[in-house]
């Protein structure tokens, strides 16, 4: 088991191109079941990484492959 603050602390990666996507920003949790649906992680960044260039990414459970000690890898399009 791990706590979801660790998730927070990993690289989020991205097996289909290998691309670092973001930190983890939240978690969805279908609070009648009691669990996580999806990870929310940041956007991209522009001007000197303080402004947003997009929306959020939100990963579905089902995406991530594997929990490692520093990085998380998910399959996205």
């Amino acid at each position: 088991m791990f706590k979801i603050t660790e998730l927070t602390r990993k690289d989020i990666i991205n097996i289909k191109d290998g691309t670092k996507l973001g930190a983890v920003k939240d978690v969805q949790i279908d609070m009648a079941e009691g669990k996580v649906r999806a990870i929310v992680l940041e956007g991209p960044r522009k001007y000197l990484r303080l402004f947003s260039a997009g929306g959020d990414i939100v990963v579905p459970w089902e995406k991530i492959k594997i929990i490692g000690v520093d990085a998380v890898l998910v399959e996205v399009d």
